[in-house]
């Protein structure tokens, strides 16, 4: 269950980023968005992070907040895994195309290596909660190398975005569905050779027959 505060900062942080492409990552833009939703201005200082980096990072889960509004189970169950990973993702570009000019000062801000650490964490935490919207249950090592891959194609696919000047961001989709088909045959591959494992020879148990060789 979520505090007063925090989704107070929530209801502040889509329209705080819009603000930011005028103001920039600033408490200005901070008093302007509490000013367009009529919030008290001191309560949406105490909400709302005042450092930079951190503003963004509320953006950030200002979105992923959206994005599990609008993809509840029951919307999500009948596509298959790449369509809901790709809706997904297409969703938090449109979420963010209001902002999207203070996108770059965003992504600078957290380049800059005392902030690399939230960077990674939120980009981290969004592939996660993208791939848990879209059915992801695994715990083993496939759990962490879906959210490294999703968390790069993610990442390619906004700086695509940011420099796509074409119609509906055609440029950014066919750029999207390629790396998606990278990833998916990436993932036959891996099925496969997992699959195969049992018939291909084990260099453990190679290793333990030199050890402790047959009788």
């Amino acid at each position: 269950m979520t505090s007063p505060l925090e989704n107070l900062r929530r209801k502040l942080s889509l329209v705080v980023a819009e603000n930011a492409v005028f103001d920039g990552w600033t408490d200005k833009a901070v008093i302007a968005a509490a000013d367009q939703l009529g919030i008290d201005r001191d309560q949406a200082r105490l909400a709302f992070p005042d450092r930079p980096a951190d503003m963004v990072a509320a953006w950030i889960e200002g979105v992923d907040a959206a994005m599990v509004e609008a993809f509840p189970p029951e919307k999500i169950a009948a596509m298959k895994v790449r369509d809901r990973i790709r809706n997904l993702i297409w969703f938090r570009l449109e979420t963010a195309a209001p902002a999207r000019e203070a996108m770059r000062s965003a992504l600078s801000i957290l380049a800059m290596p005392q902030n690399v650490p939230l960077g990674l964490r939120t980009g981290w935490n969004s592939a996660d909660l993208m791939w848990r919207l879209a059915g992801d249950t695994s715990t083993d090592y496939n759990h962490y190398s879906k959210r490294l891959i999703l968390s790069g194609v993610y990442g390619s696919t906004l700086l695509a975005w940011l420099d796509d000047d074409s119609d509906g961001w055609q440029e950014t989709a066919a750029f999207l569905d390629r790396r998606l088909a990278d990833v998916m045959r990436f993932e036959k591959l891996k099925s496969s050779w997992k699959s195969g494992s049992a018939h291909r020879p084990s260099i453990t148990r190679f290793l333990g027959r030199l050890r402790y060789p047959a009788r």
